[in-house]
């Protein structure tokens, strides 16, 4: 949907014949300037990409289920010990990417996710540009500044594709306020509504609370300010003000199939209780110097030359030279422009939006670390500058508008020249990376100094774009060309500046049937009998996805470990792994656990005792020389304990590690459990010889056969980490399924049981489906109703 803007702009330029059209050509123009090699079946990733460790594995093996079976999966038996693949978070599971990969490659999906989002955000900007009064050409460089600026474009480089998401959205639901509040549009809040859901379903939740927050204060100024000189009347306000209540309300309740389940998994996650300290919930702030890389990209290095204070850098802060000219020209007579009301809301957003991005390196950071609710569970503030790229996007629309004009006068450009001639003869006598030099410290020193060029070189290439626009703005103000040919030379001028950085981002690899493909170690595993589970260790290679991520789950590998961040919070108890997961090497956890092998990057793991090396070395998808071992003694998915006792967690824990215990002797169900268990055992009986074979095996299902009658008063305990959602079945009939030996899978036996079925199913997902898909319907009646009322006011 479009509005014509609801007045005329500053300028009189008159936007072309389909200027929707063309400004959908330009952005698709833009972003295939970016995305092109997708065109050859490239996938968007890198090796320092989430993507590379972990997404395409998660996505994969959701796209896999969903087309062998037809539902999504629940529960994810390949990572950690085994996760509720929705409550935990496995990425965009219900945004409507997952509709790509039901019809292409899972890689070409996840490339061609992040290529329409990029695309989206343009246009979307764009569009709300328009409907709040600026021409169309002032409306098109905004839209380039916003979704080429490296706080969207550069998200393809660590993979963030759910902040993209929720970047592309942003405007959007702007423009859908703007035409609720200001035009009465009845049909916005239906899209609003659908907005509000993608953005839940995205899913990425510190992203959405900014959103959130930025639209609520929008939707107060809309309804309470004089915007372009009107006001609404009250009751006016009151009721719109409402039904953008409702209408977030029917948002949030469209993600409800996601975080339903997530609300009933929090006291189970590793992060249950927040982020533990202010100095974590501030990490990965924007240092204050930093602030020059949003003109001059390399001043703290560029990707892998990053030297600045945070670990880890691979994504862009650049703004972009020509855009930041343009930004400063939107305060040339400020206090007469007839948009200031909107050009002040957006200057406040982008202050409020730089402090807040700076976290701990000022004190602003403690307000909304103290009053703002699930501040405390996320770190990385710098992440909301999303917003503040998208202020300055705006103020470089009334920045281009001023132009078009004639309000700016030639020296405004001629001072941006020297000055950035300036700042290039300063980098270029190593004055920049003596002030880098300065504010490091003696371990940065090497890399700052390597880095010298990159920043000469940069600054140099910043003046090139700042001299163009100052020339071409010089020769508009001049007579010497006209407006328009003036705003396109503008518009690409800009677009070149950005995508000379921003192309640096977009960094393609092989396709993922190359990348993730199987060798003769990985056959090896997978040809075994019966269930197994594997610890695959990096020692010598980071960033091995075979080794450090997830790229075995590709391959419907059982890992110990693997790369995810909300596994359960139990299984890292009991492995230790605020220790450096110190039980590994213990043997009680191998049998309780079900690792049987090793997959490593060394030839000899001399602290593991008496482990066999059995294959290697073989060469990986990733290029790194493996090594297959097998642990001693045996370690079966599933045993029979001849008795049952309960026991609260603290003694479980350290009983069931203890290398004197013999977990096969008893089965240890927390004391909350409704088992049948004893509790005058004086001495534990014998182990039974009572093998339980596995008969099928998939994500969520188990189904086992003993290889004789159990005995009355046992238990099956299970090498699948437990939540609520697993039932069983013995011989047919319902079977007590609990927590045994800490965070394993129990099941009480009755007499004579032979065959066990055991299912994982999820209440919430369930519940949270039939909420998703009648809140789409109100979302959808709202938009349909609105439109038949505007269409019938029209008529």
């Amino acid at each position: 949907v479009h509005n014509e803007p609801n007045q005329t702009s500053n300028a009189a330029l008159p936007a072309p014949r389909f200027a929707f059209a063309w400004a959908s050509a330009v952005y698709a123009l833009c972003t295939l300037s970016l995305a092109y090699p997708a065109l050859s079946g490239k996938f968007l990733v890198s090796t320092h990409s989430d993507q590379y460790i972990a997404g395409y594995a998660f996505r994969d093996f959701a796209a896999r289920t969903l087309r062998d079976t037809g539902h999504f999966p629940l529960w994810n038996p390949y990572l950690f010990g085994g996760l509720p693949y929705v409550a935990a978070m496995h990425g965009d599971i219900f945004y409507p990417t997952f509709l790509l990969r039901m019809i292409m490659p899972t890689d070409a999906a996840m490339t061609w996710g992040f290529a329409i989002h990029l695309f989206l955000a343009g246009i979307f900007a764009f569009g709300f540009f328009r409907i709040i009064g600026y021409g169309f050409y002032a409306s098109l460089i905004g839209g380039i500044a916003y979704m080429m600026g490296g706080q969207l474009a550069s998200l393809v480089s660590p993979g963030h594709d759910g902040k993209l998401f929720v970047s592309a959205l942003f405007p959007l639901a702007l423009w859908m306020l703007y035409a609720g509040f200001r035009q009465g549009k009845k049909w916005a809040w239906g899209v609003f509504a659908l907005t509000i859901g993608l953005a839940v379903l995205s899913p990425h939740p510190q992203l959405l609370q900014y959103m959130l927050l930025t639209c609520g204060a929008y939707s107060l100024y809309l309804a309470f300010s004089q915007v372009d000189g009107n006001k609404l009347a009250r009751d006016t306000s009151l009721r719109r003000l409402g039904a953008a209540f409702a209408t977030v309300l029917i948002g949030a309740a469209i993600g409800a199939i996601q975080y339903l389940p997530v609300r009933a998994y929090v006291p189970w996650s590793p992060r249950a209780g927040g982020l533990p300290s202010y100095d974590v919930a501030t990490s990965y702030a924007w240092p204050v110097e930093e602030l020059l890389n949003t003109y001059l990209p390399q001043f703290s290095g560029m990707l892998d030359a990053y030297w600045g204070q945070n670990r880890i850098h691979l994504h862009s802060e650049y703004i972009g030279a020509v855009v930041l000219m343009l930004m400063g020209a939107a305060f040339i007579k400020l206090r007469r422009d007839r948009s200031k009301g909107h050009l002040y809301f957006w200057i406040c957003a982008l202050v409020i939006a730089l402090l807040w991005a700076l976290g701990g390196h000022t004190p602003f950071y403690h307000i909304p670390y103290a009053l703002v609710p699930g501040t405390k569970f996320f770190r990385a503030p710098a992440t909301i500058f999303f917003v503040g790229a998208f202020a300055i996007s705006l103020l470089a629309c009334a920045g281009v508008e001023k132009i078009l004009a004639r309000q700016v006068a030639q020296k405004y450009f001629v001072g941006w020249a020297a000055v950035a001639a300036a700042i290039a003869l300063l980098a270029s006598v190593g004055g920049l990376t003596g002030i880098a030099q300065s504010i490091g410290n003696d371990a940065q020193y090497d890399r700052i100094l390597a880095n010298s060029s990159h920043v000469i070189a940069g600054a140099w290439r910043s003046f090139v774009f700042v001299a163009l626009t100052s020339a071409l703005a010089i020769v508009f103000l001049r007579g010497r060309i006209d407006a328009k040919k003036f705003a396109v030379g503008l518009a690409a001028i800009a677009a070149i500046d950005l995508w000379t950085i921003m192309r640096l981002y977009w960094i393609f690899s092989a396709p993922a049937s190359q990348l993730f493909a199987t060798d003769m170690l990985i056959n090896a595993i997978k040809k075994q009998p019966q269930p197994t589970r594997v610890l695959s260790l990096a020692l010598a290679k980071p960033r091995d996805p075979f080794l450090g991520g997830d790229a075995l789950m590709v391959h419907d590998v059982r890992q110990v470990l693997g790369y995810h961040g909300n596994q359960l919070g139990r299984y890292n108890t009991f492995l230790g792994a605020d220790e450096e997961y110190k039980q590994l090497v213990n043997p009680n956890a191998w049998k309780l656990l079900n690792i049987q092998y090793v997959l490593a990057d060394v030839p000899d793991l001399g602290f593991i005792a008496n482990i066999e090396r059995i294959a290697g070395p073989e060469r990986n998808a990733a290029g790194t020389d493996e090594y297959l071992f097998r642990l001693p003694g045996e370690s079966p998915y599933a045993w029979v304990a001849p008795v049952m006792m309960k026991a609260p967690d603290a003694l479980t824990l350290p009983t069931v590690l203890d290398s004197r215990f013999d977990v096969t002797r008893v089965a240890l169900f927390d004391t909350s459990s409704k088992v049948q268990a004893v509790s005058d055992v004086k001495e534990l009986p014998p182990a039974l010889p009572i093998r339980a074979t596995v008969t099928h095996y998939e994500a969520g299902r188990a189904d086992l056969e003993l290889s004789a009658p159990a005995p009355q008063g046992s238990a099956l305990l299970v090498s699948e980490n437990y939540y609520p959602g697993w039932k069983a079945t013995v011989d047919g009939k319902p079977a007590k399924t609990d927590r045994a030996d800490y965070t394993l899978v129990g099941v009480e036996l009755p007499a004579g049981a032979k065959k066990i079925s055991l299912t994982f199913d999820s209440p919430e997902y369930h519940t949270g489906k039939a909420i998703t898909l009648a809140a789409i319907v109100a979302a959808l009646v709202i938009l349909t109703v609105g439109a038949l009322a505007e269409r019938r006011t029209v008529a």
